[in-house]
């Protein structure tokens, strides 16, 4: 299975990031490896040889059907699973990496940086206008909506499936919203769906 995410999907965020405020002629594509994938409610152990963590809330959906060269206008038959995930990033490293001009992908994809909530059903969802957030010891520090995408779902399907087949089990990480930072050792994390929560984790 592959681990598919979209980086500054959110306008907020990417001026947050660096300042940039034009949406790109295409998503940001990166990946994770499947190593990466922690699940809840098992604790999120930060590897302190990297430095500053941060947490970026995301909509994460689950593809449940093989194929490639999806149109958007039929995406939606390919993803039937949402839950909030952190993409988990080393970001000393990231802007290290960034200033090189290398690959960044180890401070994306190190053990545990893909974390998932319980995921549930998208029957019934407004996948178009999905509202989440993330709280960390019982203050919310994340809003989003899907509906403030850069690149909605299914475009960012369209898109990726060009490239490569979608299978069963992949997981894309959609982008994160503004109010990214760091965490610390006994953080409380919990990430919610409208008013479900999804996410229930402590930082170790």
């Amino acid at each position: 299975m592959k681990i598919i995410a979209v980086g500054k999907n959110y306008r907020d965020h990417a001026i947050e990031f660096d300042g940039t405020s034009e949406k790109p002629d295409a998503p940001i594509i990166f990946m994770k490896p499947d190593s990466a994938i922690l699940k809840n409610p098992r604790p999120f152990f930060v590897p302190d040889f990297m430095g500053r963590i941060e947490y970026e809330a995301e909509i994460v959906v689950r593809i449940n059907n093989l194929n490639k060269n999806i149109p958007a206008r039929f995406a939606h038959r390919y993803y039937d699973a949402v839950t909030v995930g952190i993409d988990f990033t080393a970001r000393e490293w990231q802007r290290r990496l960034i200033a090189e001009g290398a690959p960044w992908e180890l401070c994306k994809g190190f053990d545990g940086a893909a974390y998932l909530g319980d995921f549930r059903p998208t029957e019934g969802l407004d996948m178009k206008n999905l509202p989440f957030h993330l709280d960390i010891d019982g203050t919310t520090v994340q809003r989003g909506n899907s509906a403030d995408m850069l690149f909605a779902i299914d475009e960012i399907i369209e898109y990726v499936s060009r490239f490569c087949t979608l299978k069963t089990g992949d997981l894309i990480f959609t982008g994160t919203p503004a109010g990214v930072g760091p965490v610390a050792i006994d953080n409380h994390l919990q990430g919610y769906i409208g008013d479900e929560k999804v996410l229930d984790f402590y930082v170790r």
